[in-house]
C-alpha cells in the first residue's frame, strides 16, 4: 500500500492522513512478519525433511546389504541397523503428529481432576530401561503426593512423557522432579548450558545444538507448551549454572 501524502490544506485532513498512514505501516509490519514466519517454517520443514530422509536412506542401505550378506550373522546385523534407523524415523514422525494434534483448535480436551504423582510414576516406570542403562536414579520429591490438577489425562501424560524424554535425550545426569504447591519442576544437568536459549526452548523445531541428527525434531517441548496452554497452564524454562529446569504451573 502507498502511504498518503500529508500536503492537505486542513488540520482534519492531515490528521486523517496520519491515521491512515499509521494503519498502512501496521499492515506492512504484519505482512513482513508473516513473510518471515513463512520463510522460517519452510526452512524448518526442509531441515525436518532432511532429518527423516537420513535414517530412511540408512535403513534402505542396510536392507540392500542384507540381500548380499555373506552369512546369517551379517544379515542379523543389517536387520538390527535398519530397525534402529526406522525407529529414529518413527520418533520424528510421531513428534510431528503430536505437535499437529496439540495445535489443532478442533481437539476437545477432557478436563477432569487428575492425580499427578501416579501418572508421573507410570511414565518413569516406562522409561526404567533407559534410566538403568545410564545408571541414573531419578529423584522424585512431591510435597503432596495426592496433589490433583484439572487436566486432560492424555495431554498431561504427554507433557510428562516429553519432559522425561527431554531429560534423557539431553541431560548428562539423573533428573530431579519436584512438586511444590501448584508447580512441578523437571531439572537436570546439561553438557553445554551456554548453548541453550531458555526463551526459545518452546519454539517449534528449536534445538540447542544446530547439528542435525537422531536427537529429535525439536518439537517435544513445543508440544508441552501447546498442551499446557490449551489446559490453562503455564510452562517456563530457566538455565542456572549447569542445570536446565522446566516448570509446569497450574
Amino acid at each position: 500500500l502507498q502511504r498518503l501524502a500529508l500536503s492537505l490544506p486542513t488540520r482534519g485532513g492531515r490528521d486523517l492522513a496520519l491515521a491512515a498512514n499509521a494503519l498502512i505501516d501496521e499492515a506492512d509490519a504484519v505482512r513482513l512478519e508473516a513473510a518471515a514466519a513463512r520463510r522460517a517454517l519452510q526452512e524448518n520443514l526442509a531441515a525436518f525433511s532432511h532429518d527423516v530422509r537420513t535414517p530412511l536412506a540408512g535403513a534402505q542401505g542396510y536392507l540392500q546389504l542384507y540381500a548380499v550378506a555373506a552369512d546369517a550373522a551379517e544379515r542379523d546385523g543389517c536387520v538390527e541397523a535398519a530397525s534402529e534407523r526406522l525407529g529414529t524415523m518413527r520418533v520424528l514422525v510421531d513428534q510431528l503428529f503430536a505437535y499437529a494434534r496439540a495445535n489443532d483448535p478442533d481437539v476437545d480436551l477432557d478436563l477432569r481432576p487428575v492425580k499427578a504423582h501416579p501418572l508421573l510414576a507410570g511414565i518413569l516406570v516406562g522409561h526404567f530401561p533407559s534410566f538403568e542403562e545410564r545408571g541414573w536414579d531419578p529423584v522424585v520429591s512431591f510435597e503432596d503426593e495426592g496433589v490433583t490438577l484439572e487436566a486432560d489425562p492424555d495431554a498431561l501424560a504427554r507433557i510428562f512423557e516429553n519432559l522425561v524424554s527431554n531429560a534423557l535425550r539431553y541431560g548428562v545426569a539423573a533428573p530431579s522432579i519436584r512438586q511444590r504447591g501448584c508447580a512441578i519442576t523437571f531439572e537436570n544437568a546439561v553438557a553445554d548450558p551456554g548453548a541453550i536459549d531458555a526463551a526459545r526452548l518452546f519454539e517449534r523445531f528449536y534445538r540447542a545444538d544446530d547439528a542435525r541428527g537422531d536427537r529429535g525434531a525439536g518439537l517435544g517441548l513445543a508440544v508441552v507448551a501447546s498442551l499446557a496452554r490449551a489446559m490453562g497452564m503455564e510452562v517456563a524454562a530457566a538455565v542456572r549454572e549447569d542445570r536446565l529446569s522446566i516448570t509446569l504451573r497450574w
